[in-house]
């Protein structure tokens, strides 16, 4: 076990590896000058010069690179001669690390992973992703909540009434929620519930978790702006996991044990929930397990149609203000994610079936 769950990490790491690169390089080749963004119509060329050696972009784009990686990993080298190098958070404070060795001029450090610091409002990009995830992540929860229920309710009558106008109607709308793009919904869904229905359902099609005062005073939770993003969120995963929960049930149905429940005369109610699907439950845990993981890294267009402070929000403002440095973190911190929780469900896979730990 111990070496499936090296090897599972070790496949992660090299994945990691590769978006760095890939993320770094294409965000260094796209066009547009940081420094003259940050200087507005103050800029001139001794300024410019100045930003550019401050960001370190005056040197060659392997070095940048290494720089790049240097700051991200946990253990790296500070030069101990250029205070600022790649620690600088602003002009009077420097970013926190533990000195492991001195080695003359440089030193090896523990430290956080350093995603620089935003282009427009000089904060810590790790700062920027603190403030914008837990919406993200309240968002995902809910919609996958909300997509586990339906989706679970819906895939057991279309099981239990197969063949019917209830399958068909499922199976149709299933298919429908699969092929509709997100932000497509989005747009149509705040159109129909928060615009044509407005009077009914006093929904807004623009909002946040928490919404200022009429006053300016202070701000309140409103939670009903999380319902139809939270909606437009779950559309797809509810698709599967009726289509799944559906599919897994009628083969639970078949089994021999459930034949043996109805034989020996306990409650319908009983058989379905208790016998069929409490095993039946093993593929759509799975999936959702996964979902969870899509939903955290694919709200960024439903957030941008909703407003939602999010992830989203924090990578579509990067993008139009050439903000390249909270783009590439928000885009990092969202792959780690995805690789965390992948390589967590590939180790559950080992520990649940050791078949898995040799096949792999």
């Amino acid at each position: 076990m111990l070496r499936y769950t090296l090897k599972r990490l070790m496949y992660g790491l090299l994945v990691l590896l590769g978006v760095v690169t890939l993320v770094f390089f294409l965000f260094n080749i796209l066009p547009g000058d940081p420094a003259r963004m940050m200087l507005g119509q103050r800029a001139d060329a001794e300024s410019i010069e100045i930003i550019n050696r401050d960001l370190g972009r005056d040197k060659p784009i392997a070095l940048q690179y290494v720089n790049y990686l240097n700051d991200l990993l946990p253990v790296s080298l500070h030069n101990n001669s250029d205070p600022q190098h790649y620690f600088y958070l602003s002009p009077d404070k420097y970013a926190p690390y533990t000195q492991l060795i001195k080695l003359g001029h440089t030193s090896v450090v523990l430290k956080a992973p350093y995603l620089r610091r935003s282009y427009q409002s000089q904060r810590k990009v790790s700062q920027i992703i603190a403030s914008a995830f837990p919406q993200t992540a309240l968002l995902a929860v809910v919609s996958l909540t909300f997509a586990l229920i339906v989706g679970i309710l819906l895939g057991v009558l279309s099981a239990l009434y197969k063949d019917s106008w209830v399958d068909r109607v499922t199976l149709v709308v299933s298919t429908l929620g699969m092929s509709l793009p997100s932000f497509f919904a989005a747009i149509l869904i705040a159109w129909f519930f928060a615009y044509v229905l407005a009077d009914v359902t006093h929904l807004n099609m623009f909002g946040n978790l928490y919404t200022v005062d009429d006053y300016g005073t202070g701000e309140y939770l409103d939670i009903k702006n999380l319902i139809l993003p939270a909606l437009t969120l779950g559309i797809r995963p509810l698709a599967t996991l009726t289509q799944l929960t559906r599919n897994s049930m009628l083969e639970a149905l078949s089994q021999d044990y459930v034949r043996t429940a109805k034989a020996k005369g306990l409650p319908f109610r009983r058989v379905v929930f208790h016998h069929a699907l409490r095993n039946a439950m093993n593929p759509v845990v799975t999936s959702a397990s996964g979902w969870l993981a899509g939903l955290l890294a694919g709200a960024v267009f439903v957030e941008y149609v909703f407003d939602w402070k999010g992830m989203g929000i924090v990578i579509v403002d990067g993008l139009d203000k050439y903000d390249f440095p909270v783009v590439m973190g928000s885009i990092l911190f969202i792959c780690v994610l995805l690789i965390v929780i992948n390589i967590i469900t590939d180790i559950l896979y080992g520990l649940l079936d050791p078949r898995v730990r040799f096949e792999k």
